[in-house]
């Protein structure tokens, strides 16, 4: 099966057999109540130097489901705008218009408020289980057959066979270009520049199953800005140490035989058919209801 290691694109509903609400049309922003679900690593960005694709769950009108928030320059938020993964937060957004997918929304981030943390995994699984669903295949031929079929799902791991972790190879010489043209246009009188956004040191692909009986495996990039946070605070380590924390991390504990395992999905807006891992779910399961086979 060939892998190909796509460039970052912003990723990421309802149920499996039902499309997401159309996108409305609105000349103003709405106030969003969200749970955040996803925040994938930062890409480079021309305008905004690195860009952060959040993937979140709606939990009240006027919009409920998966949503996808799309450009957050996070480095740059205010403190009390920041936000972690399954924080339930406020903000103000539009739709994207210049983005196909229905899940897509461009957010007002100076809006952005923090409401609570969801730190008890019952009231996380009371909000996400019912969207957990077993066929990625399925999901896979929605978008070969509709560029506008769903872009976004939680995607339940049958079994997992592997977590390949390798070197990045660093960023394109266009992303550098990027990077460049953003910093060189900074006003040179305004406090010191930031630093350049650095590329991952590596990158990793999970190669799994899905529940669907039809399935022959799927291998998708993970791009999870934990996967990459934790790398930052492995650089003592030699390659192959770095490696082995990673798999022990995101392999060994997440996808343990005594977690309900889950993949945040998300497909790119260039390439619908193509789909990576913005995020891991992996609450500890309280029954043997689901088995997970981790094959080494």
């Amino acid at each position: 099966m060939l892998v190909v290691l796509l460039g970052q694109l912003p990723l990421w509903g309802p149920g499996a057999d039902e499309d997401p609400p159309s996108k409305p049309v609105l000349t103003r922003p709405v106030t969003l109540r969200l749970l955040i679900t996803v925040k994938a690593a930062p890409n480079p960005s021309a305008r905004y130097g690195e860009t952060v694709c959040v993937g979140a769950l709606g939990l009240e009108t006027p919009w409920t489901g998966w949503i996808r928030l799309y450009p957050i320059h996070f480095r740059d938020l205010a403190d009390d705008s920041r936000f972690r993964k399954y924080d339930i937060v406020r903000l103000d957004a539009l739709p994207a218009r210049q983005d196909q997918r229905r899940e897509s929304w461009k957010p007002i981030v100076d809006t952005i408020t923090t409401e609570q943390h969801l730190t008890n995994q019952q009231s996380r699984r009371n909000l996400l289980d019912p969207l957990v669903e077993d066929s990625m295949c399925r999901l896979n031929e929605q978008a070969r057959d509709d560029p506008s079929a769903r872009s976004i799902a939680l995607i339940r791991a049958a079994d997992i066979s592997a977590l390949q972790v390798k070197r990045h190879p660093g960023w394109s010489v266009e992303d550098h270009k990027k990077i460049a043209r953003y910093l060189n246009q900074l006003d040179l009188l305004e406090p010191p520049k930031p630093s350049p956004l650095q590329a991952p040191r590596f990158t990793g692909v999970y190669r799994y199953r899905c529940a669907d009986r039809r399935c022959r495996g799927h291998q998708q990039t993970l791009w999870d800005w934990e996967f990459v946070a934790l790398q930052r605070r492995l650089t003592q380590l030699t390659d192959a140490e770095a490696a082995d924390q990673l798999r022990h991390k995101f392999l060994d504990q997440l996808c343990a035989a005594d977690r309900d395992v889950a993949f945040y999905v998300g497909n790119q807006a260039a390439r619908p058919q193509s789909f990576s891992i913005g995020g891991v779910y992996a609450p500890r399961r309280p029954t043997a209801r689901y088995r997970l086979r981790i094959n080494r």
